[in-house]
């Protein structure tokens, strides 16, 4: 307990120095947490992590966990309202056919079809995610942002996933991405927010660690990896970061952020690790859907196919 208030001392005293020489509040908030370190230490610490946790975490119990935080996917220029019918049908059908197995937590689509998967979706508990701000680039007016979140929220949505503005974020305009990011937030009304970073895009840790705190200081309730767009996908390093990210706001403030990872997982091996990952930085309180989601399209299946295969 001494060593963590130490490290905490220490950090304030960082975040004081930062302000002194910066002279804002967002290097002000940058050094009040802990520095990333650099993608070969981050490499490291996440090798270290899934070698000694990941294999003891493939059990039924846990796929099934993994089952019940999949935000089901379909983000295609091909989507159509047949299609979206079709995907939410399926996780309509999967309602009471394993009582022992979650449904997933939500359906995320774009937002014209947030209409079709509200009119279709009978199974219960299952919320309707959209991704919304101009999704994928977020290339695009503020205003433009807001009033599209609000009517995928009109429409039924209840959760909104935006992109941060990268641009703004590169330029160092710290104060201008924090702003629109809190205009959203305020037009999701009760829907929550999940505020993508693009680590694909951010390239380093330490940017993956300064974009996530941004986020989190802009009333994010989750913040996420990727689009899947564009730009590599999640990585057990930049979920490691933004996780250590959501421990140290969660020790500073007690607000309790989730995480979601997303781009590329399509295997229960994949699933797993980022478990392992939340399970060791966060903690068992953050290994359910209200704290934890993981973005897919065929990773249903796979968990599906190896549960059915375990016959448990």
């Amino acid at each position: 307990m001494e060593q963590q208030f130490s490290k905490q001392e220490g950090w304030d005293a960082r975040a004081e120095e930062f302000s002194k020489v910066n002279g804002d509040k967002y290097h002000e908030a940058f050094g009040k947490f802990e520095p990333a370190g650099t993608n070969e230490e981050v490499a490291a610490q996440v090798q270290a992590i899934l070698e000694k946790h990941a294999s003891g975490n493939f059990t039924p119990d846990v796929l099934k966990t993994l089952h019940g935080v999949i935000d089901l996917t379909s983000l295609t220029s091909l989507d159509t309202k047949e299609s979206i019918w079709k995907m939410t049908d399926g996780v309509n059908d999967f309602e009471g056919t394993r009582p022992d197995v979650p449904n997933v937590a939500a359906i995320c689509v774009y937002p014209y079809f947030v209409g079709t998967v509200k009119q279709a979706l009978t199974a219960q508990n299952v919320n309707i995610a959209a991704v919304s701000g101009g999704f994928p680039a977020s290339q695009t007016f503020t205003e433009i942002k807001v009033a599209e979140t609000a009517m995928c929220v009109m429409e039924g949505a209840d959760e909104i996933d935006v992109v941060i503005n990268l641009g703004c974020f590169m330029e160092e305009n710290y104060e201008d991405l924090c702003d629109e990011l809190q205009e959203i937030k305020d037009s999701c009304r009760e829907a929550k927010l999940k505020v993508i970073l693009e680590t694909g895009a951010l390239e380093t840790m330490e940017n993956v660690r300064k974009a996530a705190i941004l986020a989190l200081y802009s009333n994010a309730d989750f913040i996420k990896t990727s689009t899947g767009k564009g730009y590599p996908g999640a990585t057990p390093e930049a979920a490691y970061t933004m996780a250590k990210v959501i421990k140290q706001y969660y020790d500073l403030t007690g607000r309790k952020v989730g995480l979601k990872v997303s781009g590329g997982i399509r295997t229960a091996e994949d699933a797993v690790k980022y478990y392992t990952i939340v399970k060791e930085v966060l903690g068992n309180e953050w290994l359910n859907k209200d704290s934890f989601r993981i973005g897919a399209s065929s990773l249903v299946g796979d968990i599906e196919n190896r549960l059915s295969l375990i016959h448990i």
